[in-house]
């Protein structure tokens, strides 16, 4: 899931191998490092484990295939649509007027959150934006909010930097 803006967690078929997300303490943690300010003190069963993981997967098929200009499976959309349905986070405003999570957040109000997230990107006017990394080994996914809209790269920093070097130095090989 990135939705939100954080690191990867595994995902679907050759995916699997990176999975993180085993445990609550797990989601909690990806939550703490996702965008959500400030990080919601999280209450999270292992059902809401797997249903972040059946999210996950779902979210990553749609836009693989959104971004190749498939149709959209059906039933990960389901999965998407069902989640989204839920009740997601609500925010509050406290008395010395900061900005915290009203309720008891759960597992279940941060995958409505996120899946709402997912929806809106999808259908929204960056959903022409959503990008597959231009690194033969990145599959990471993202949105291209470059002002131009032609960005390849995950991360500058990390994959576009790589293509950099590599091209420097294959350069500097034809030279000598």
């Amino acid at each position: 899931m990135r939705a939100l803006g954080s690191s990867p967690t595994g995902g679907p078929g050759p995916y699997r191998r990176y999975e993180v997300l085993h445990e609550p303490a797990d989601l909690a943690a990806w939550a703490e490092r996702s965008r959500l300010t400030p990080t919601p003190a999280l209450e999270i069963s292992q059902d809401e484990v797997a249903g972040a993981r059946r999210l996950r997967d779902a979210l990553f098929r749609v836009v693989v295939a959104h971004t190749r200009g498939e149709l959209h499976p059906p039933g990960d959309l389901e999965v998407i649509n069902e989640t989204a349905a839920r009740p997601a986070l609500a925010p509050a405003i406290t008395p010395a007027g900061q900005r915290q999570w009203a309720g008891a957040p759960s597992g279940t109000h941060l995958l409505a959150t996120i899946a709402r997230d997912a929806v809106e990107l999808l259908t929204g006017p960056f959903a022409h934006r959503i990008r597959t990394c231009a690194a033969e080994d990145c599959h990471l996914l993202y949105v291209d909010t470059s002002r131009p809209g032609c960005r390849r790269w995950c991360s500058m920093e990390h994959c576009g930097n790589r293509h950099k070097v590599r091209a420097l130095r294959a350069r500097h090989s034809e030279e000598g």
